[in-house]
């Protein structure tokens, strides 16, 4: 089939690299436009942008989706199927054009988790399994009938970063499944059930802060769903720390310790951070001060103090 692929960040890499290794033609390739990025706002290109032209693909990158030009440089390519994953929401006058409409890859099990940030959300949420899904796009965001969808079990020890490189690689097997069934029509699109949907909002700052007046494993499950980035963070003595680790304290601690203000520091235990939570000692393995590298918990506690 005649494809064109839609994808901006490294998660949908995997998914069109599978793409080019089948015998399907990618036509053309859509992506975010060039624009400044990290601490030395240098101008940079997408990840998907950087592989397409490696692989000699046509790319479009247009500000705005609904342009009369973009759609008209679209038209040419008179593609078969429109493959979505990790892009902006596409206007119905273009996921419409293909004659097999256009399919998205979400990460969540729909209907649950819709929105901007479905695996952060599973984590935050303390989920034990989530998924992948594709399903066809429609006008309402994330509401398409599904396709296709995958579980995946949610590890103890596993955080933003790990779930979302599992999710890369099996959401691409999940793409190119996909894409056989449209070929040969031999699926039945299910519909979401209405009852079950969640959402997952996109992640704020507001959110990314640490509430200690919250139970010990909800700001354990919130540490987990925002890293490596963008960190779920305190503010102690005027001073921002962002934390990357962390683990439920099970020892047994004085009542001395145990009258600690909720959010207040204890670092004289066995060289531990540790913080009173709502209902538990939280044990904080990785941090990073203002101003400063990531750390672990030994490499901050023989050079800093909070505070200082």
């Amino acid at each position: 089939m005649k494809i064109v692929f839609f994808g901006t960040p490294d998660f949908a890499v995997p998914s069109l690299e599978k793409l080019i290794l089948s015998n399907h033609e990618i036509v053309a390739v859509v992506t975010a436009p060039d624009k400044e990025r990290g601490r030395g706002r240098k101008v940079s290109s997408t990840p998907v942008k950087d592989f397409a032209i490696k692989n000699r693909l046509e790319i479009l990158t247009p500000n705005n989706l609904d342009d009369p030009m973009f759609i008209e440089q679209i038209k040419r390519f008179k593609a078969d199927l429109f493959v979505v994953v990790a892009f902006r929401i596409l206007p119905k006058d273009v996921y419409t054009l293909p004659r097999y409409g256009a399919f998205n890859l979400h990460g969540s099990l729909l209907p649950k988790y819709r929105g901007a940030a479905p695996i952060q959300w599973a984590l935050i949420n303390g989920e034990k399994e989530t998924g992948l899904t594709t399903f066809m796009l429609e006008e309402k965001v994330d509401s398409g009938n599904i396709i296709l969808q995958e579980k995946i079990f949610i590890d103890d020890e596993d955080n933003f970063g790990s779930l979302y490189d599992k999710m890369r690689n099996l959401g691409s097997e999940l793409v190119l499944k996909t894409v056989g069934l449209i070929e040969s029509q031999n699926y039945q699109p299910k519909t979401q059930d209405k009852s079950q949907i969640s959402l997952a909002p996109k992640i704020t700052k507001e959110i990314c802060q640490i509430d200690w007046n919250k139970s010990a494993i909800e700001i354990h499950n919130l540490v987990r769903g925002l890293s490596p980035y963008p960190g779920a963070n305190f503010t102690f003595n005027g001073l921002n720390y962002k934390i990357f680790r962390t683990t439920l304290y099970n020892q047994i601690i004085s009542n001395e310790f145990r009258k600690t203000e909720i959010g207040k520091p204890i670092t004289t235990i066995n060289d531990k951070i540790l913080f009173k939570t709502k209902d538990e000692i939280l044990q904080i393995l990785e941090i990073q001060p203002e101003g400063r590298k990531r750390m672990t918990a030994d490499e901050f506690l023989r050079g800093y103090k909070f505070g200082a």
